[in-house]
């Protein structure tokens, strides 16, 4: 037994060096003054990969994709130290995310699909190259690291071998993660802490992977990722077929740029500023887009697979009844479809996160020290094995 409580605190120091590595910005609204966000706005994005290069996304420092005309673009890890990334120039304020995947197969590689906003609230989809079974959903708030019961596993039927459309329905009211247009786990507002805990403000799409079972890694993560790389069978390739993202502008229309009224980072400080923008009025037809309601019935199980570390802690369900919350309701927004496929290369607009290969949201910096770790992983065992 004390063997199982163990492996449960590895998996939450797991967690939070992965955590300490994704959670990164160049501009914090809640300590500083930052430029406003740009707004995909009122419209539904569509970027087939098959088609090739897209510049609705700045390239991360490092990153080369090939583009395959059946699979999309390929996130390729050939040798250590690459970590592809791509991260979207602009932000929705509430939304729909759907991604067409294959992860990439590989003990200790890790293929990701992350909403995540300036003051580092993030919403995760994450895949483990040795796990063919599974998929791991997290979210984080303010960059909260304190507490790592999170996460939870969803199943999913050979995730490295084929694709899968994973979803994200966010609004004020609920988060919803889905797999092929199935729900697999809810997060009502009120369940995250009152709404405290719950992501809230605009937020970037950033996908691709990054080595976490490289051998510069802490332990903890290497354990957390099923164990250590072997290079040798590189390269590692993940596959994003295709993806399609709806701004739901906190149900405001005309949305332009998001601004930070305050350091609170509450959704109800955050203004929609109004502006034209020749995106949203270019190779435009219609389509529509609606939110998930959190009574939406689920037919697959999450379960959490994180040991909390405090009692205060926010806590995290897979329940998917309906809750009286204070937020209001957001309105779904399907104004028009944009196709932005290009066959140029994605510029290099500047970014709230531009990693590299040995930092940013996709690979996991060595922010924690093994010593750190050490103590984290007996302090969270030893308090798991003393509740039992």
């Amino acid at each position: 037994m004390f063997t199982n409580v163990l492996s449960a605190a590895v998996v939450a120091l797991g967690a939070a060096q992965l955590a300490a590595a994704q959670t990164s910005t160049l501009c914090n609204p809640l300590k500083t003054s930052c430029p406003p966000d740009p707004a995909v706005g009122g419209t539904t994005v569509k970027i087939d990969f098959t088609q090739g290069a897209n510049d609705f996304f700045t390239v991360a420092d490092g990153t080369t994709l090939a583009y395959d005309p059946s699979k999309g673009a390929v996130f390729a890890i050939k040798k250590q130290g690459d970590a592809p990334t791509i991260t979207s120039k602009k932000y929705i304020f509430f939304g729909r995310v759907e991604v067409v995947a294959q992860a990439s197969v590989g003990v200790g590689i890790v293929t990701s699909a992350v909403l995540q906003s300036d003051d580092l609230d993030e919403i995760d989809w994450e895949w483990l190259g040795g796990d063919n079974k599974e998929v791991q959903t997290n979210y984080f708030s303010k960059g909260d690291t304190s507490t790592y019961n999170r996460g939870g596993f969803s199943g999913v039927g050979t995730p490295n071998a084929q694709f899968h459309t994973y979803t994200i329905d966010w609004t004020p009211q609920a988060l919803n993660w889905m797999i092929d247009g199935t729900v697999v786990r809810t997060l009502n507002y009120g369940d995250a802490s009152g709404g405290a805990s719950y992501p809230q403000t605009p937020m970037q799409v950033k996908l691709g992977t990054w080595a976490a079972g490289a051998p510069d890694q802490p332990a903890g993560t290497i354990q957390w990722a099923g164990g250590s790389t072997d290079f040798s069978q590189a390269p590692f390739n993940a596959y994003f077929q295709s993806l399609t993202i709806t701004d739901y502008c906190n149900g405001v229309s005309g949305a332009g740029q998001y601004v930070y009224g305050d350091h609170s980072g509450t959704y109800k400080s955050i203004k929609v500023v109004g502006g034209s923008d020749s995106s949203n009025t270019s190779s435009s037809s219609s389509a529509s887009s609606s939110s998930v309601s959190s009574s939406t019935k689920t037919t697959a199980s999450t379960s959490s697979t994180s040991t909390s570390t405090s009692s205060s802690a926010a806590s995290t369900t897979s329940s998917t009844s309906s809750s009286t919350l204070s937020a209001p309701t957001a309105l779904s927004v399907s104004n028009s479809t944009i196709n932005t496929n290009t066959s140029t290369t994605a510029s290099s607009a500047p970014t709230t996160s531009s990693p590299s290969s040995s930092t940013g949201p996709h690979s996991a910096a060595g922010t924690l020290s093994v010593s750190v770790a050490n103590v984290a992983l007996v302090g969270a065992a030893i308090f798991a094995y003393l509740s039992l």
